[in-house]
Formats: structure tokens, C-alpha cells, sequence
């Protein structure tokens, strides 16, 4: 027997052009048919992710992909639980993940979601470490990067959701790390938690140029620089590389925030590639995707063993999602923010 249940959405109404904040939303409630097609399943969900990544999607001008649709539920990727079935595959009561975005309710196919087992693993990891961020540390890393024991790899964003990955694949790998964060806090948590070789406060430096002189002057070169922010770590990055350097993309938060579409400077360094005859690639998560089963061969034992340690902050509120958003670029904490909302 079907019901409508009320669904809280949150929808993505106004495209930001500095930071993102309530206003480029609206909260809306939707009458939502509990009534199932074959193979749907009505999900309860518990958790919900925010990314820097959806700070791309929200640009004027086509990125990997068109931008994010205005009027329409905030895309994310989500944790949440079966209350109805018409599925002989997923039951009343799985744990599953899927892309359903800021809503508290959904509908969809069994072929959307990705059934997790509770009993091996906390559930908010299918966010992080065994999900999204997990893919593109390890596949950018070991896939593009390439790392071979003895390397150095300079990580910038270390104490985020994939930098924080970044390094201890790097160290796993049999890497030097030097990684780069906001603050010292950050810093030590880098140095005595995830056991990175260096750690550099890049905000101690009021422009590149003084960053590269403290690199020359510590003899400190990239042989893989991982890079998630962009801005004056990389330029400070290039005329530091070995030779034969491995350069990945893989964000650029330091433009996310009103320099989307206008980016206020072009390269500057690109004579050092050729100096040193490096590479530039960038990744995406989403071209790894059907490759998942081979990271998590790896790094779920490890996982386990509590070999790899999966840091994250999870914080309470359907209500301030647009604020938690907003908060991936100043926050504190380091590793992967969750919201949970129920």
C-alpha cells in the first residue's frame, strides 16, 4: 500500500559569485509517492555528503560536465536506509549509499545504489575513505602519480578528505611526504597522526615567492606533487620539481570561491615543466568508478587493521547544510566532513 510521505529538499536556486551561502538555496518540502516500480527502493537517508567539488558544478561556464541545473535538489553523495523494497536484490533494513542529493527521502532504482555492510565497516566511510574521496586519493595517487619507494610527494590540502589519504598511500607506498595545511594545528596533526616527513603552514607565506626561497633554502624537491588547492603552493611547487616529475590535478580550492569563471592569473610556470621535462594530469573520481573494487581490495584491510586512519568530522543539521558547504573552506577540522540529519 502506498503513501506520500514529506520529503525536506534543499534546492539549488542562484548561482554564487564569491561565497556560497543560504541564499543561493531554498528549503522546500515535496509530497513524495511511496508507491514503488519494480527494482525501486525508497531510502530513509541518515547522511549526507559536502564536497569541494559541487563548488565546481555551481560555475557559469561547462566544467567535466554542464553546470549544476538551477532549481533543482542540490546533488551529494548520501548514506541511508531501505524502509521499502521492490527489489528481490535489497532489503528493508540495508545500509546502501547512493547520489541522492540534499533531501531526506528518495526514490531509485537498485542499480543506483551500492549495498554496505554494516558489520564490517562504520557506514559514513561509503562518504569518505571507502567512497569517493578514497577513489580519487588512491587511483590519482598510484594511477597518475606513479609513486615509487624513495619518492618525495608534495601534497597541498593535506589534511582534507583525499589529502589526508594522500598521505598515508604516499607513506605506504614507501614515500617521502611533505604536506602542506592551514595552520599548525593541522600541521601536527599531519606530522604525529598521519606520520607525513614534512609539514609547512603554507599560510606563514604572504606570496609564492617567499614559499619557493623556503623550499631552495630546505633543498626540497617534488618527484609527485598531488594537488588540491592550487594557488601559491603550486607556484611555489614548480621550479621545485625533480626530474621527471608527476603532477596530478585534482582540485583547485583556492579559486572556488569567485574565480570559478574569471580565473585572475594564467600559468607561469610552465618553462619549468620543460626544464625538467615533468607531466601535468588531472583526475576525477568519476573515471575511476568502475575500477572500485580494486581499491578496496587494498585499503578496506588495511582499513581494519587500523593501518590507514580515517578521520572524520561529522556535524548535525539538515537545516544548515548550505553553511556546512560553505564551511569546507575555513573550517578547523581535518579529514572528511559529514552531516548527518537524522
Amino acid at each position: 500500500m502506498s503513501e506520500i510521505i514529506k520529503n525536506q529538499q534543499w534546492i539549488y536556486t542562484k548561482r554564487p559569485t564569491a561565497e556560497v551561502s543560504n541564499e543561493h538555496y531554498k528549503c522546500a518540502t515535496q509530497n513524495l509517492s511511496t508507491e514503488l516500480a519494480h527494482n525501486e527502493v525508497l531510502l530513509e537517508i541518515h547522511y549526507v555528503s559536502v564536497d569541494p567539488y559541487m563548488r565546481i558544478q555551481q560555475a557559469q561556464q561547462q566544467s567535466w560536465e554542464a553546470p549544476h541545473p538551477l532549481n533543482s535538489v542540490q546533488q551529494a553523495g548520501t548514506v541511508g536506509k531501505v524502509i521499502k523494497s521492490n527489489s528481490d536484490d535489497i532489503s528493508v533494513g540495508d545500509w546502501v549509499s547512493a547520489y541522492t542529493g540534499w533531501q531526506q527521502y528518495a526514490v531509485v532504482h537498485h542499480s543506483e545504489i551500492n549495498k554496505l555492510d554494516a558489520q564490517q565497516a562504520d557506514v559514513t566511510s561509503a562518504l569518505g575513505i571507502l567512497g569517493m574521496p578514497g577513489r580519487t586519493a588512491w587511483f590519482g595517487l598510484m594511477d597518475a602519480g606513479k609513486p615509487k619507494p624513495g619518492d618525495t610527494v608534495f601534497v597541498s590540502g593535506a589534511s582534507g578528505a583525499v589529502g589526508s589519504l594522500v598521505v598515508q598511500f604516499a607513506k605506504k607506498a614507501g614515500c617521502k611526504v611533505v604536506a602542506f595545511a592551514s595552520s599548525d594545528e593541522k600541521c601536527q596533526w599531519l606530522i604525529n597522526a598521519l606520520k607525513a616527513d614534512v609539514a609547512i603552514n603554507y599560510r606563514d607565506f604572504s606570496d609564492y615567492q617567499s614559499l619557493n626561497r623556503y623550499l631552495q633554502k630546505q633543498n626540497v624537491k617534488a618527484d609527485i606533487y598531488f594537488d588540491n588547492v592550487g594557488g601559491l603552493i603550486t607556484d611555489a611547487t614548480m621550479p621545485n620539481l625533480n626530474l621527471r616529475a608527476r603532477i596530478i590535478i585534482c582540485g583547485q580550492m583556492s579559486q572556488y570561491n569567485g574565480q570559478l569563471d574569471e580565473v585572475s592569473q594564467g600559468p607561469r610556470f610552465l618553462q619549468h615543466m620543460l626544464y625538467q621535462r615533468a607531466t601535468i594530469q588531472g583526475i576525477l573520481a568519476r573515471d575511476y568508478t568502475h575500477r572500485m573494487d580494486e581499491m578496496i581490495t587494498v585499503v578496506a584491510p588495511w582499513l581494519q587493521a587500523g593501518e590507514i586512519i580515517y578521520d572524520h568530522s561529522i556535524v548535525e543539521g539538515f537545516d544548515l547544510l548550505p553553511e556546512h558547504l560553505a564551511s569546507l573552506f575555513t573550517r578547523k577540522s581535518h579529514g572528511k566532513l559529514v552531516v548527518k540529519i537524522r
